[in-house]
C-alpha cells in the first residue's frame, strides 16, 4: 500500500475524531430545536459557560473575585482547597440544571406562543449576557482544564498500524475518548427522544405548544429537562474542547462550526448530528489533503459552509430531517 493512500487513511481517522467534536456541539442545537422548534444562538456560549464553571469549581477560584476585589480593595481569589475532578464535573452539570430553570423561569415562560423569530432573539440575549455573566464569575483569562483525560498520541494505534501498513497513525488519546463518549451519548439520546414518555412529550411539544398543553403535557416541565440535557451536553463539549485547546473565548465560537453540521444532518435528527459531524470532519480533512496544496491551503476555514451551501440548495432539510410541506 503506497505511503500516499496510507497517509489519507490517517487523515481520514483523524478527521473522525474531529467531525465526532463538531456532533458533540451540534447535539445541543439538535435538542433544544426539537423541544422548542427554535435555533438556540447560545449553544456555544453555554459550552464555555460550564468548561469555566468546572475549571473555577476545580481549581477553588472565588466566584466573582474580580469584582469583589475591585470594589473591596481586597486581593482573593482563592479558597484554601482544590476540589477533585468527579465533584467538579458533577457541581457543574448541577449548576447547568440550575442555569435551565432559570431560562425557563424567567425567559421561556413569558414567551410561549410567541413566533419563532421572537424565541430566537431571547437566545441571541442569552449568549451574550451568559457570556459577560461568565467572565464576571470566573475571569477572561486563558484557563487549563484538566479532568484526567488521556492526551498525547496513542502509542498503541502507532505501534499496530506500523506493523501492519509499515505506517504509523498518529491518534490523539483525546480525541477517541471523545468518540467513545459521543457515541455513547448519541444512543443514550436516541433511545430517550424515541421511546420514553418524556421524548414521545419533547416531539409533540416542538410540533405545537398549544395542542401539547391542551393534552396535559407541561411545557415547563419539558423545557427544563431539554435545557438541562442541553446543558450536560454543552458541559461534555467544553471539557473534550477545553482539555484540547484551553477554556477561552473562542470556545464559544465552536457553535459556527456546528452550523454545518446541522444543515447536513437536519435539525430535528440526533442521528443526523453525529452523521453530520463526521461528514464535516472528514470532508474538510480529505479536501484539505487532496486540494489544498493545490489552491493554496486552508481550505478547513470554508469547506464546510461551502458543503453545507450545496445542501441548502438541493436538501434544505439536511440528509435525516424531516421535509416540511405547508399547504397554502
Amino acid at each position: 500500500m503506497s505511503e500516499q493512500l496510507l497517509f489519507a487513511a490517517e487523515v481520514t481517522l483523524n478527521g473522525l475524531m474531529a467531525g465526532v467534536l463538531y456532533a458533540l456541539v451540534a447535539l445541543g442545537f439538535v435538542l433544544i430545536f426539537k423541544a422548542s422548534g427554535i435555533f438556540n444562538y447560545a449553544q456555544g456560549v453555554m459550552a464555555l459557560f460550564a468548561a469555566m464553571t468546572l475549571v473555577g469549581i476545580q481549581q477553588g477560584q472565588i466566584p466573582f473575585s474580580h469584582l469583589i476585589n475591585a470594589i473591596f480593595g481586597t486581593e482573593i481569589h482563592h479558597f484554601p482547597w482544590h476540589v477533585p475532578s468527579i465533584i467538579a464535573i458533577i457541581a457543574a452539570a448541577g449548576v447547568m440544571v440550575g442555569f435551565a430553570w432559570i431560562v425557563e423561569r424567567y425567559i421561556l415562560k413569558h414567551l410561549v406562543g410567541q413566533p419563532d423569530i421572537i424565541l430566537f432573539m431571547a437566545t441571541i440575549g442569552l449568549a451574550y449576557f451568559m457570556e459577560g455573566f461568565g467572565d464576571m464569575m470566573w475571569g477572561s483569562e486563558l484557563k487549563t482544564l484538566d479532568v484526567g483525560l488521556p492526551q498525547g498520541l496513542n502509542e498503541t494505534v502507532l505501534n499496530v498500524t506500523d506493523k501492519l501498513f509499515g505506517y504509523g497513525f498518529f491518534i490523539d488519546n483525546l480525541d477517541i475518548v471523545a468518540a467513545v463518549v459521543a457515541s455513547l451519548l448519541v444512543a443514550a439520546l436516541t433511545i430517550f427522544s424515541q421511546y420514553s414518555k418524556q421524548g414521545r412529550a419533547l416531539r409533540a411539544v416542538a410540533d405545537d405548544h398549544s395542542a401539547a398543553l391542551s393534552v396535559g403535557i407541561s411545557l415547563r416541565f419539558i423545557w427544563v429537562l431539554v435545557w438541562s440535557i442541553a446543558g450536560f451536553v454543552a458541559l461534555v463539549a467544553g471539557i473534550m474542547w477545553g482539555a484540547k485547546s484551553g477554556v477561552q473565548f473562542s470556545l464559544s465560537l465552536i457553535a459556527l462550526k456546528a452550523l454545518p453540521v446541522l444543515m447536513l444532518g437536519g435539525f430535528t435528527s440526533i442521528p443526523g448530528a453525529i452523521i453530520g459531524g463526521l461528514i464535516i470532519g472528514v470532508g474538510e480533512q480529505l479536501f484539505e489533503f487532496a486540494i489544498g496544496p493545490l489552491i493554496g491551503g486552508a481550505t478547513q476555514n470554508w469547506f464546510a459552509y461551502v458543503l453545507a451551501l450545496i445542501f441548502l440548495v438541493f436538501r434544505p432539510q439536511g440528509l435525516f430531517g424531516e421535509k416540511i410541506i405547508e399547504r397554502v
